[in-house]
């Protein structure tokens, strides 16, 4: 996949409409970051607009006041971030007057951290954004291909991929000089890296349960993630971490920037994650990018991104013995690590980068505005 900038007159104006801050440090919030700071090479200028986020339906007392700021941006096309779609659907009669819509997928309709009652709500909603949207872009195959059943209409849908390279983004290098990432294996034979905030379907206790089973002396495991995205969640594996199997043999290292995540890929011997379901699954695809070997669970997005005995290992989801195994392996095995960190570094070569990501994503949106203007134009 390539991608480099777009010639043209002037910057396609793009309103992309979110829940919360653009600046979150997780998932789709940093891809859209990473596409708004790469956007002016490919002829685009993104700002944002945000829904507040707060509990459902919430949200939707802002309509009034988030309209009023995307009809006031002017924009060419307007984004909707799948997280804020259920709300968004309130607006799109008006704003489809004055701009196409589309809609950038990175959690399946009704979403992925909801309750039964929430997730039926949602799920509803966005689909009929969905079906009325003028495109709709996934962030992979596994999103793209179901949306029929939420009517988007056939060829109404693309695929845009998250890069995978970790120097992208706009952020300064400098700022790796933060934690000391020396001597990460800590006197082991292998140095672990999970990068995940902690939810329970990231999987971090189930991995912490598996790291345990280790002999003391083959790893050691480091945290990087929002620890407080659930307080509950976070408590229990602090606590777990605290516990005598694990307290000398992992260190939590919090939020990282994205310079700060590829200063730690450089310094570990694979990665782990036993994510549960990962739409993507971006995380898998830097470490790879950076010449590691990943483990997880054979579920979500990874057995596309990695072969299992190839540039990883993987185990059946819920196994934890399996997984205690994979990572026992690739921390014996030097040899092992270098043979699929060379894999993983070939595989991630056929990724896309965010430069490609951000011109995809960007001709795909002057495509939509093209057509609105040829449809004006002949109606």
């Amino acid at each position: 996949m390539t991608g480099g900038p777009v010639e043209t007159g002037s910057l396609l104006e793009t309103t992309l409409l979110t829940l919360g801050s653009p600046s979150t440090l997780s998932g789709g919030y940093l891809y859209h970051q990473r596409v708004a700071s790469l956007a002016p090479n490919c002829g685009a200028r993104f700002r944002f607009v945000s829904f507040p986020d707060l509990p459902f339906p919430l949200p939707v007392a802002a309509s009034r006041r988030v309209l009023a700021e995307v009809l006031d941006q002017r924009p060419d096309v307007v984004l909707v971030d799948s997280i804020a779609a259920a709300y968004a659907t309130f607006l799109r009669s008006r704003i489809a007057r004055r701009a196409p819509i589309a809609v950038m997928m990175h959690q399946p309709p009704g979403g992925m951290e909801h309750g039964w009652c929430t997730t039926a709500a949602t799920r509803m909603l966005d689909r009929l954004l969905l079906a009325r949207a003028d495109h709709v872009f996934a962030a992979s195959e596994s999103l793209g291909e179901p949306l029929a059943r939420s009517g988007v209409a056939a060829g109404a849908v693309t695929v845009v991929p998250p890069g995978c390279d970790t120097s992208s983004g706009g952020s300064d290098t400098s700022e790796a000089a933060g934690p000391s990432w020396a001597h990460l294996r800590r006197g082991r034979r292998a140095a672990v890296a999970c990068v995940a905030n902690w939810i329970p379907r990231k999987g971090i206790m189930e991995l912490l349960d598996a790291f345990a089973m280790l002999p003391d002396d083959q790893a050691f495991l480091h945290l990087a993630g929002d620890a407080d995205v659930e307080p509950a969640y976070g408590a229990a594996v602090r606590n777990r971490l605290a516990e005598p199997d694990l307290r000398e043999r992992a260190e939590m290292h919090g939020r990282l920037s994205p310079a700060q995540v590829a200063a730690l890929y450089a310094g570990v011997d694979f990665f782990a994650l036993a994510s549960v379901q990962e739409p993507y699954g971006t995380v898998y695809g830097e470490a790879m990018a950076a010449g590691l070997p990943v483990v997880g669970w054979r579920a979500g997005n990874l057995p596309n991104l990695a072969s299992d005995g190839v540039e990883g290992l993987m185990a059946e989801p819920g196994e934890v013995k399996a997984l205690s195994a994979a990572m026992s392996r690739l921390a014996r095995d030097e040899v092992l690590r270098a043979e699929m960190g060379t894999a993983a570094l070939r595989r991630a070569d056929q990724f896309p980068t965010w430069q490609d990501t951000t011109c995809a994503l960007v001709d795909g949106m002057r495509r939509l505005v093209a057509q609105r203007e040829r449809s004006t134009l002949t109606g």
